[in-house]
């Protein structure tokens, strides 16, 4: 992935393309509704805009290389923790945070540098990447051990392991197939289709949804709404072959599960930590859709499974 491989990749082009196709559409649809509906659209123009500035940073980071969007992935996994650890309350613990940062880092670092003896040089360190978790957990109880404390401990340990794990790691998985022989076909099938999963359950759960998908962790989830999204995850892989033509029919079929049903669960396993912690949203930094962990935890699910499956069929590197 290089800036000047991205200017004549066919696969970069296209997804350039469908995506500001995508956003023209969607402008001139939220136009119509309000200028010859006279709809209030104020809301939804401002996930718009959120949109706009969303797609053209990812579009930027991917375009600007390898580097840039393991380094972006890192960011985004650490700023998204900050918000989790804010709402949890486990901010106030600096040694548990502070160890999180560093699984975070180290996730990271794995995802750039090359494995030891590697023929292959940038190709990140699988072997690391895969382990990390397993010093990650082993660290972060030692920080009460060292600090001769017991009492609590629990809670901020699990807060900080289900962080790392879910966040830095889960999360983590997208700036490595970055690292992939396909890593533009990979990279930018797996950011757009989950986008557009989430935006289709929203759609068809405002025009169809009447009974609620799990009414005690989200109220305004419904069953029509996840029944859509899951009808068009499952045809993205189909529409968007050009991303990986030698995926054969099993590997379509098991792209679109992933997709459909990992983004969902993605989506409802940081539901559940926010109605426990009593919060609808884990901050306010992206108008019209909260906070960045509001926005990548669908990924949180979709970007390891999808990569753990394209690796099981085919050579990542």
């Amino acid at each position: 992935m290089l800036p000047q491989i991205a200017l004549h990749d066919p696969v970069f082009r296209a997804y350039f393309l469908i995506v500001l196709i995508s956003l023209a559409v969607g402008g001139t649809v939220l136009g119509f509704l309000r200028m010859v509906l006279k709809k209030d659209t104020a809301s939804m123009f401002r996930t718009y805009w959120s949109w706009l500035v969303i797609a053209a940073i990812g579009l930027l980071v991917v375009f600007a290389g390898r580097i840039p969007t393991i380094v972006g992935v890192t960011l985004l996994a650490i700023y998204a923790f900050k918000e989790f650890a804010r709402a949890s309350g486990l901010y106030r613990d600096w040694w548990m945070t502070g160890a999180v940062y560093a699984g975070i880092i180290t996730v990271g670092i794995s995802s750039l540098i090359s494995q030891p003896r590697g023929e292959e040089p940038g190709a990140g360190w699988y072997g690391l990447f895969v382990v990390v978790p397993v010093f990650a957990i082993a660290l972060i109880p030692i920080i009460p051990i060292l600090h001769n404390r017991s009492r609590g401990e629990l809670q901020r340990m699990s807060l900080a392991i289900v962080g790392f794990i879910y966040i830095g790691w889960m999360f983590g998985h997208l700036g490595f197939l970055a690292n992939a022989r396909n890593a533009y076909g990979f990279v930018s099938f797996i950011i757009f289709a989950t986008a557009v999963s989430d935006v289709a359950a929203f759609t068809f759960g405002k025009i169809f949804g009447r009974h609620p998908l799990r009414s005690e962790i989200s109220p305004n989830k419904t069953w029509e709404g996840a029944l859509g999204a899951f009808g068009v995850a499952m045809i993205l892989p189909w529409l968007l072959r050009f991303s990986f033509p030698f995926f054969g029919t099993r590997e379509l079929i098991l792209t679109g599960l992933i997709v459909g049903i990992g983004g969902q669960l993605g989506d409802l396993s940081i539901s559940v930590i926010k109605r426990d912690i009593g919060t609808k949203d884990m901050a306010a930094t992206i108008p019209g859709h909260g906070g960045i962990l509001d926005r990548i935890d669908s990924l949180i699910y979709t970007a390891p499974l999808f990569m753990h499956m394209a690796g099981y069929y085919y050579p990542l590197r």
